[in-house]
């Protein structure tokens, strides 16, 4: 009998606010440690926390976008550890009531549409930091995260397989940049994934999980997770047992290890915090947010459909970043129309280059405008597709523009009936063996046809007319 792997994720997602959540200290990253760290964030005697409102805002703008219900009255609590890196031996975050419950992602698959149901949403500050090398044998303490404002946002066990995880946590990754309220930089620690795992028979209640902690990669992520459920798998048809437990990922050697037994909610003796009020949000503040939401990602793809006729496929890729379709937008109104062709260079050339040169969007060596030159010249017949791909070569690696490099090379295209004819002719009779081929009923022989044509023309000629003239005169 098949085992079915059950995921549940935990996102830790660094909000985007220049101060912390409860002090004015700043949240850059890089800095000197313990230079961002305020006396509220090492827990001086005498500190109270103020919350940070625009924190506030991005949570509300989430659940806003993730259709999950803002609670109009949400309460701080105290979660408390002993850590070396949590000063005031506990961590201030959300418990009973969360600022967001409920919403839902919906995530694309190779067979279709899923959709992952969101238990809640809540803010939080963050941890100071561990510091073990360089420091002869001891260790050290960072504090410069200590208070930066988290929004944790906890999935159902929704996901049956890591390719499923992964494009949850990519999806999610995707709409924090989208409505700005993350950098998502995972490199610095702004987007963090703690899944649960557990596996079962199908139909048979869920297994004990596992946490795997602090992945900060979707290659991670799902290494970790394939990982672990084939652990979970094997250990329980050897007849042994699973316990409960946090667990790390070695990406060296792409393995899980317990680092200690689970904690359960009633361990870290939650209750609310006596230094904060209970959070309350007016509807006038919630609909001033809602109004300042950008189009989210579904409704552009979905506009995209009805109203520039394109495949589902086509403005799903357009929508896989908030730049990438602000691009194709800025390039559509610059060509005035042309949809079609700008998704399909944009799709293709230009996220080539993008790939090779290993930078997004917004750091492209050709703007819209310049490629708006080179696609008018696509569509008044002047290059072919071909040449425009040598164009658009030399647009990124220079600073010309498409006429100009058109004209310096000599890629205009050939739509003179007369010439086109004149080679068409001189193809065929250089060619009675393929021309015979054809006539007998052999496909293929005409694109060989086809084939001398552009290669005598230098590949001038305009294709859809050699292929009217050569059908011409093959009968």
């Amino acid at each position: 009998m098949d085992w079915e792997i059950v995921i549940g994720i935990e996102t830790h997602v660094q909000l985007s606010t220049r101060a912390k959540i409860f002090s004015d200290a700043s949240t850059a990253f890089g800095a000197a440690a313990n230079t961002q760290a305020s006396v509220i964030d090492m827990a001086l005697p005498g500190t109270l926390p103020v919350l940070n409102k625009g924190a506030v805002e991005r949570a509300i703008r989430f659940g806003l976008a993730t259709g999950g219900t803002i609670n109009r009255r949400s309460i701080f609590a105290r979660k408390n550890y002993f850590y070396p890196d949590l000063p005031k031996g506990y961590q201030i975050s959300q418990y009973e009531v969360p600022i967001v419950q409920g919403g839902s992602l919906a995530i694309h698959l190779k067979d279709g549409e899923k959709i992952v149901r969101l238990t809640r949403a809540h803010l939080e500050e963050d941890a100071g930091k561990s510091l073990h090398e360089d420091y002869h044998g001891l260790s050290g303490i960072d504090l410069n995260r200590a208070g930066t404002p988290l929004l944790e946002v906890v999935s159902e066990p929704d996901m049956r397989s890591a390719d499923e995880a992964v494009a949850y946590a990519k999806t999610l990754h995707a709409l924090v940049r989208w409505t700005d309220i993350c950098d998502g930089n995972m490199q610095e620690g702004s987007f963090r994934c703690d899944a649960n795992v557990s596996v079962r028979r199908p139909g048979a209640p869920l297994g004990t999980r596992r946490e795997i902690k602090n992945l900060n990669s979707f290659r991670f992520l799902q290494q970790a997770i394939a990982y672990e459920a084939k652990w979970q798998i094997e250990t329980l048809a050897e007849g042994g047992r699973i316990r409960q437990a946090t667990v790390l990922f070695d990406a060296e050697t792409g393995e899980t290890r317990a680092m200690r037994s689970k904690e359960e909610a009633h361990d870290y003796r939650y209750f609310p915090d006596p230094d904060l009020l209970p959070l309350e949000v007016g509807e006038a503040w919630i609909e001033k947010v809602r109004g300042a939401l950008p189009e989210l990602p579904e409704a552009k793809q979905t506009r995209y459909q009805h109203e520039h006729g394109l495949t589902s496929y086509e403005a799903g890729l357009l929508t896989q970043s908030r730049e990438f379709a602000e691009f194709y937008e800025s390039l559509v109104a610059a060509l005035g129309g042309g949809h079609k062709l700008a998704a399909s260079w944009m799709l293709g050339e230009f996220s080539a280059a993008l790939h090779r040169a290993g930078v997004d969007v917004s750091r492209s060596r050709v703007s819209n405008e310049r490629a708006a030159g080179l696609l008018r010249r696509i569509e008044d017949k002047t290059i072919s597709r071909r040449s425009a791909s040598d164009v658009f070569d030399a647009m990124w690696d220079g600073t010309l523009e498409a006429d100009a490099i058109i004209a310096t090379r000599g890629l205009k295209q050939i739509s003179d009936s007369g010439e086109l004819e004149r080679i068409c002719d001189d193809v065929i009779a250089a060619n009675p063996q393929q021309v015979a081929d054809y006539k007998g009923g052999k496909g293929k022989a005409f694109n060989s046809l086809v084939g001398q044509v552009m290669k005598a023309s230098g590949g001038k000629a305009n294709p859809a007319q050699v292929n009217e003239i050569l059908k011409k005169k093959l009968g």
